[in-house]
């Protein structure tokens, strides 16, 4: 990877979702963008606050797809991420950084 880029693969999303009353909502429902998460898997040289491994939150509509050895990742530069999950340290709950 060069410069600030990082290779993310996302993590899947299930087509048909299922509100809290229990109602099954069709992938082909539009409704209020979403943020999508994903693991990074190579960062550039000039990347400063994430690194191989990290749990990354970036907007799907923002990004360029690459395809490698049958598998979909993400190209993104470090400033189009919105936030990194830190995994808990001790506690239950999962941090974010923003």
């Amino acid at each position: 990877m060069l410069h600030d880029r990082l290779l993310v693969l996302p993590e899947t999303d299930a087509s048909e979702r299922q509100s809290a009353a229990g109602l099954v909502i069709p992938a082909t429902a539009v409704g209020p963008k979403k943020l999508a998460w994903g693991e990074v898997v190579a960062a550039g040289e000039n990347v400063r606050r994430v690194v191989v491994g990290d749990r990354v939150l970036f907007d799907p509509d923002e990004r360029a797809e690459v395809s490698f050895e049958g598998a979909d990742y993400v190209l993104l530069r470090e400033r189009d991420l919105h936030g990194v999950s830190e995994a808990p340290a001790g506690g239950e709950r999962t941090g974010l950084y923003l």
